[in-house]
């Protein structure tokens, strides 16, 4: 093709979870069609659920992601006790606040530091900005494991948590795990807050978009677990009515679905998190982010990477609270509640954003139908249309590999977990 007519493929985008392709087609100075394709096997998670009992639940969805199994386990028993009429108190609430800290802190120090980093020192691989940088890739795998500890002392192990049930735990930590996390925390407390500082002297590209941001909303905290689901766009709605307002389509380019809120894309994630929850921030954090200069809310993507490090700070800075205060352990150890027929939502702040459930139970408390909806797969239209706007910005006279690595970074930057989203196409047959 000419420079006039051509075609760029990224044929493995890299440095993502999972494998997906951008393809663009660039005709007389424009684009004429990008697509982000996402062609890995369907998951067919919702059909695996149908039949199971509540209880078989949480640890199958955990297999969903290896990165944020909790998200999963956590929107999965919020939906399952929903339907059976169960309120959780607020010690269980605690402690799977607690549980949700270590998977932001790991999931967002793998990010920044592994996958994004690189991108903004002009590194190809986190093994190339190791010899440059090593404080800082020692720094992300001190907090990393420090995460992946949190889950392990909660959940059993760090990958795949066996202890979440429908009700609360089937076993919770000694005094003496309890007591290491606390410390380990509080010494990590001042690495984070220079993480803030770290990501946002970053020579991040200038950018302004205007994007709908969508979260959860709770009434006292930072969203993690519950709350209401709301919009940069006015949208304030309780989670059992996210079907009513986000309709997810099929496209032909993928298998993961594309989901819009009123006909438009949207934005789930710690940058549409951070700008609809500022006053949620607890004072030390707050304090971080005005001390770097950055005006929140934001319309520039590219501080996805500073909104990371903030809830890595908040993250710490709660667990902390939570660990020097230990909620009581009974009610996190309860029978599970009994099982009934009904339909239960769940939605919970995975680290790239909302993880909508919905499941309908029979008597017998088994599935009948199973519904979920990941972050990324919500992610995915905002992602093509933010590919698009940040190329023809960049202009698309440039050479084919300056495009291309411009595209990739913009992917990146939503740090998408391509496994998560991948649904069973929709088959239409027609027969003559």
């Amino acid at each position: 093709m000419s420079r006039e007519s051509r075609r760029i493929r990224v044929p493995v985008l890299a440095r993502v979870e999972g494998e997906g392709a951008l393809e663009i087609d660039i005709e007389a100075d424009r684009i004429a069609r990008l697509q982000l394709r996402i062609y890995e096997p369907p998951r067919l998670f919702e059909k695996f659920l149908e039949g199971r009992a509540a209880h078989e639940v949480p640890d199958m969805v955990a297999r969903i992601c290896g990165i944020c199994p909790v998200a999963y386990q956590m929107s999965a028993v919020s939906a399952i006790e929903a339907a059976f009429g169960h309120a959780p108190s607020p010690a269980l609430l605690a402690w799977r606040r607690l549980m949700y800290c270590g998977e932001w802190i790991e999931s967002h120090a793998l990010h920044i530091h592994m996958l994004a980093a690189p991108d903004f020192l002009g590194f190809d691989s986190v093994l190339e900005m190791a010899r440059a940088h090593p404080e800082a890739v020692e720094r992300g795998l001190r907090l990393q494991r420090l995460g992946n500890r949190i889950l392990e002392v909660l959940g059993g192990r760090s990958v795949h948590p066996v202890s979440v049930r429908p009700g609360g735990f089937s076993r919770l930590p000694d005094a003496a795990d309890l007591a290491e996390l606390r410390e380990a925390c509080r010494s990590a407390l001042a690495e984070a807050r220079a993480l803030v500082h770290w990501t946002a002297s970053l020579a991040l590209p200038e950018d302004d978009q205007d994007f709908v941001c969508v979260a959860l909303r709770h009434p006292e905290e930072y969203p993690m677990y519950g709350g209401r689901i709301v919009s940069s766009a006015g949208l304030d709605i309780a989670v059992e009515a996210f079907e009513d307002h986000f309709e997810e389509r099929q496209v032909p380019h993928s298998t993961a679905l594309h989901s819009f809120l009123d006909g438009r894309p949207y934005l789930v994630g710690p940058l549409a998190r951070l700008n609809l929850n500022l006053d949620r921030l607890p004072a030390p954090v707050a304090e971080t982010l005005a001390e770097t200069g950055i005006t929140f809310p934001s319309r520039n993507m590219f501080h996805s990477i500073v909104a990371r490090a903030v809830e890595i700070q908040l993250a710490l800075h709660e667990a902390l609270r939570i660990l020097e205060a230990l909620p009581a352990r009974e009610p996190a150890l309860a029978a599970p509640p009994a099982s009934r027929a009904g339909t239960g939502f769940g939605a919970t702040e995975a680290p790239r954003g909302i993880l909508y459930h919905r499941y309908r139970f029979d008597d017998a408390g088994r599935v009948q139908e199973a519904r979920i909806t990941p972050p990324t797969s919500q992610n995915q239209a905002r992602m093509e249309e933010d590919a698009r706007h940040a190329l023809e910005c960049l202009g698309l006279d440039r050479p084919d590999d300056t495009l291309r690595f411009h595209a990739e970074r913009v992917i990146r930057n939503y740090d998408p977990c391509i496994s998560c989203a991948t649904h069973f196409l929709q088959l239409k047959v027609t027969r003559r």
